[in-house]
């Protein structure tokens, strides 16, 4: 069922998804109210910087606040009114939850109860919220698929985000709330994150110092460009998910329910070898990496591949961005950003 949207809430507004989204929504003629607790896991300065973007539109407004806020984020549902909220704010990064596990909890698990509650209590009429290609953890079969299993993770940050399309199933169940949880496969671009290979490998190349390269390169991702996920966000946002006639409890679909609860992969559908991804890195650079090479990380996993049919299907879009073009505006981004 198609929704009209105009005012929106998106958390995580300041992050690299989150940023993109709201610049797109102002674009489109939407009020945007934007959520962030702005921690330091990466450089406070730039997520400023991507604020000064948005900040000069008089119809966004941003609330520095942390989802784990019970009290807080239920002052700001008091104070607004939201037609859809997107909940892009988590803790974010594998590796990081080997060493942090208490921020993914309180992030992931505590501000996912705190946006649900909120949301059923005011009658929101779509929460759409992101998730991880990471929940596919141990499973094997390409490409992955909404329709499999996925109970076996390999790192905290994807058992909390498993976590919170379980959470928001209940919801969907209880209170009829429509929910859709959106499984990004490694998103990349302009103003992403600096924990993130394609950023890390830029700035190492640049400085002459040689790039970690995992899993001796025998990796393989779905990379998937910014303005790719960003089309499939807004096309989400305006459909609201109904109940699948020909779900049975005997043969449980988990990509959907008879409730008003869905799941997408968000993914480019073409995975790209890790040696492929440097190889165009050092293409757009023009300059060659010395690489290091390493065994694979605990929590990672050697291949992502997303299966998008039900988005193709639902959503009448397939992200089409070609990896080259991708790494290139990112690259000239890089370069202006931090000409200095």
């Amino acid at each position: 069922m198609r929704i009209d949207y105009k005012s929106v809430l998106v958390t995580g507004a300041a992050g690299f998804i989150g940023f993109h989204l709201a610049r797109r929504l102002l674009g489109n003629g939407c009020r945007v109210v934007g959520l962030d607790n702005m921690n330091d896991y990466y450089d406070v300065g730039l997520k400023k910087a991507r604020l000064a973007l948005l900040t000069p539109n008089n119809r966004f407004t941003l609330h520095q606040l942390d989802l784990s806020d019970r009290e807080g984020i239920e002052a700001l549902f008091d104070k607004e009114a939201f037609d859809v909220v997107v909940n892009l704010a988590a803790q974010a990064g594998v590796r990081y939850s080997l060493t942090n596990p208490h921020a993914y909890v309180s992030s992931n698990l505590v501000g996912f109860i705190n946006i649900l509650e909120c949301c059923r209590h005011k009658e929101v009429k779509h929460l759409v919220f992101a998730s991880s290609s990471s929940v596919y953890g141990a499973n094997t079969r390409m490409p992955f698929s909404i329709h499999d299993n996925v109970d076996h993770p390999v790192s905290l940050y994807a058992a909390s985000k498993k976590a919170n399309e379980l959470m928001a199933h209940s919801y969907s169940h209880l209170y009829d709330l429509p929910c859709t949880g959106l499984r990004f496969f490694t998103v990349y671009g302009p103003w992403g994150r600096p924990d993130m290979a394609l950023f890390l490998f830029t700035k190492a190349i640049l400085a002459d110092k040689p790039i970690k390269v995992f899993n001796y390169g025998k990796m393989q991702r779905d990379f998937t460009y910014i303005d790719d996920i960003v089309e499939g966000i807004v096309r989400i946002m305006e459909r609201t998910p109904v109940p699948d006639p020909a779900w049975q409890g005997e043969s449980p679909d988990p990509g959907s329910s008879y409730a008003r609860y869905r799941i997408y992969n968000i993914g480019n559908n073409q995975p790209v070898s890790l040696t492929d991804f440097i190889a165009a890195i050092e293409k757009a650079l023009g300059k060659k990496a010395e690489k290091d090479f390493l065994p694979m990380q605990s929590g990672d996993v050697p291949a992502t591949y997303a299966d998008i049919d039900d988005l193709i299907r639902d959503a009448e879009f397939k992200p089409a961005t070609p990896l080259e073009e991708g790494i290139a505006r990112f690259i000239e981004w890089y370069q202006e950003y931090y000409k200095d």
